[in-house]
C-alpha cells in the first residue's frame, strides 16, 4: 500500500483525476487518496505526515521546508500541469521526486500552432480583416504564399518546439529553430536548421514562441527583431508573454498592419485593460487555452498515475524534473 494525497483546488481535482482515476488510484494503492485544499494545508500538516505521494495539478502551493519536516514520509510530488518552477526548489533540495506533465501538455500546445501555423501561411488572418474592413476587394484580399516549401521559424527546441517540429516536418516546411542549447547533432536529427534569432525573425514567415520562461530571455523578442519580419508575416506566441516586449510588439503592429500576432500568453494575464494592444485589430489574445483545456486536462492526470504506477513498481520516473531544469520548463 501507498498513503496518498490530493493537494489542489476540489474543482481542479474533478477535472483533472477524475471520472474514474480517483477510483484508479485507490485500487492502484490500496487506499482513497486524501484530498486537501491548498489553503488548508499548514492546518492539516499532522494529517499529512504519513503520506509518501501527493498527486496535484495548478494551484499546487510552495512547502518550505519546516511544512517538509511536518512530512517525512514524503517521497514524490506529481503534478498534473506543466511548469513546477513556483514549488519544486525546497522539494527538490529535501530529496522529494518531483515529476510533471509538460511532456503531455506539449501536445495539445503543438496541435494548435500547426493550426495557427496553416492558416498563417494562407494568409488567412489579414485575408479576413481586409475582407471585414472592405468586401469589395474579395478578389484582392491579401493571400499568403502556402505551406509548399515555405520557412516557419521556431524559437526554442523543448518539448512544445519539438512536439511542434514532429507536426510541421510531413509538410515539405523549411524549419528554422532558434535555440542557444540545441546541439548541431539534435538539430540534424529532428531536420531543422539551427539559427540565429535574428535570422529567425528575418527569414520565416511564420515565427512560433516556445522560449522558456527565463531570466535570460525576458523581453528578448523586442523591435528591432518585430520589424524585420517578412511582409504580412505572422508572430505566434504560445509560450511565455515574459519573452516579447509588449510596448515594443505593439509599437510595430501599429506601424505594420500587414503583421499578425496571435498571442496566447501576456505578461501580465490576464492582460491589462489599458495595454494597447487591445486597440490593434491585427493582434489577437486568446486566454491563454493552447495547452491542455476542458476534457484534454484528464490526459494530464492519466500521465501522473502511469507515474504513480512506476513509483509503486520501484521505477525510475519518465517526467522528473530536476533542479537544471529550473525555474522554468518549455
Amino acid at each position: 500500500m501507498l498513503t496518498t494525497a490530493l493537494l489542489a483546488p476540489r474543482r481542479l481535482v474533478d477535472r483533472v483525476y477524475g471520472p474514474g482515476r480517483l477510483k484508479r488510484i485507490e485500487e492502484m494503492t490500496g487506499l482513497p487518496p486524501l484530498h486537501v485544499e491548498p489553503a488548508e494545508v499548514r492546518d492539516r500538516l499532522g494529517e499529512l505526515a504519513g503520506v509518501e505521494a501527493i498527486l496535484s495539478t495548478w494551484g499546487m502551493p510552495r512547502l518550505e521546508a519546516a511544512d517538509l519536516d511536518r512530512l517525512p514520509r514524503l517521497r514524490a510530488v506529481l503534478y498534473a500541469a506543466g511548469s513546477v518552477h513556483p514549488f519544486a526548489a525546497p522539494l527538490l533540495e529535501r530529496g522529494v521526486a518531483v515529476s510533471s506533465a509538460w511532456r503531455a501538455n506539449a501536445a495539445p500546445v503543438a496541435r494548435t500552432v500547426l493550426a495557427q501555423t496553416l492558416l498563417a501561411l494562407k494568409g488567412y488572418f489579414r485575408n479576413v480583416r481586409e475582407y471585414r474592413a472592405d468586401p469589395a476587394v474579395w478578389q484582392q484580399a491579401f493571400m499568403g504564399p502556402g505551406s509548399c516549401g515555405e520557412t516557419v521559424a521556431l524559437l526554442g527546441a523543448g518539448a512544445v518546439g519539438c512536439a511542434v517540429i514532429d507536426l510541421l516536418r510531413p509538410l515539405g516546411l523549411r524549419l528554422l529553430v532558434f535555440d542557444p542549447f540545441l546541439a548541431a547533432e539534435r538539430a540534424a536529427s529532428l531536420g531543422v536548421e539551427k539559427v540565429a534569432v535574428e535570422e529567425a525573425f528575418a527569414q520565416g514567415f511564420v515565427v512560433s514562441n516556445h522560449l522558456a520562461d527565463k531570466d535570460e530571455v525576458a523581453g528578448l523578442i523586442d523591435a528591432r527583431l518585430l520589424r524585420s519580419l517578412r511582409p504580412g508575416a505572422c508572430f505566434i506566441n504560445t509560450g511565455r508573454g515574459r519573452t516579447v516586449n509588449e510596448g515594443d510588439l505593439a509599437a510595430v503592429m501599429a506601424e505594420r498592419p500587414d503583421l499578425t500576432a496571435l498571442l496566447d500568453v501576456t505578461h501580465p494575464e490576464p492582460m491589462p485593460p489599458a495595454s494597447p494592444l487591445w486597440g490593434l485589430p491585427n493582434v489577437q489574445v486568446s486566454t491563454h487555452l493552447a495547452g491542455a483545456i476542458q476534457g484534454e486536462v484528464g490526459l494530464l492526470g492519466d500521465r501522473m498515475l502511469d507515474e504513480l504506477g512506476r513509483i509503486l513498481r520501484g521505477e525510475p520516473l519518465l517526467d522528473a524534473v530536476t533542479a537544471a531544469m529550473l525555474p522554468g520548463l518549455a
